[in-house]
């Protein structure tokens, strides 16, 4: 069965099907109407090696701001399910990417507590129809419906693409570590005996 899920969620300002394969190869279908963002799942899925699929309709008339934070909820979401009771996996990730001229930290905890350490400031507002203060809001959604301990650090500054793309990539890197696992964990990897 594989560590799979498959989440929908329908509200008056968007509607999202999501599937996620832990173990995949890499490989996604993704559309959201926002150019930019789903060029960023894309690369989340891809350096992850997740298999990822995500529809998502919401009030762009508006602003990206409901599609880009209701994708968070819900891929947090798929996370926490396909993880299920977390036995053996590694728990903790980390990856420093180089981006050209930009350099991100991202370092996380499956552990149950969310959390998200924010320190990156964008130059750009916009990166074609996406509003770069979205960013920050996708990885807060996503980090408190996955229970994730979520720290992403610009670390040198640069290109406002490549510093959100080394973003995504390292969250699919570090993501990647965490759920590995490592036949020598009996049951989680914590001294309370649960996560």
């Amino acid at each position: 069965m594989g560590r799979k899920a498959a989440v929908e969620r329908e509200t008056k300002e968007t509607g999202i099907r999501l599937t996620l394969d832990l173990d995949g190869t890499g490989e996604s279908r993704i559309s959201t109407g926002i150019g930019f963002f789903d060029h960023m799942l894309a690369s989340f899925a891809r350096h992850g090696l997740f298999d990822l699929t995500v529809e998502a309709k919401g009030d762009l008339w508006v602003d990206s701001h409901h599609t880009v934070e209701d994708t968070g909820i819900v891929l947090g979401t798929a996370i926490r399910q396909a993880l299920g009771d977390k036995k053996g996996i590694v728990r903790f990730g980390s990856c420093i990417l180089p981006m050209d001229e930009t350099l991100v930290l991202c370092a996380l905890d499956l552990g149950g507590r969310p959390y998200l350490k924010w320190s990156a400031d964008f130059d750009a507002e916009r990166l074609g129809n996406l509003e770069t203060e979205t960013i920050r809001e996708f990885f807060y959604a996503l980090t408190y419906t996955a229970g994730m301990n979520l720290h992403i650090k610009q670390i040198e500054a640069g290109n406002t693409h490549h510093l959100c793309e080394a973003m995504f990539k390292a969250f699919g890197r570090a993501l990647d570590a965490a759920v590995q696992i490592d036949p020598r964990i009996t049951g989680v990897l914590s001294t309370k005996g649960e996560l």
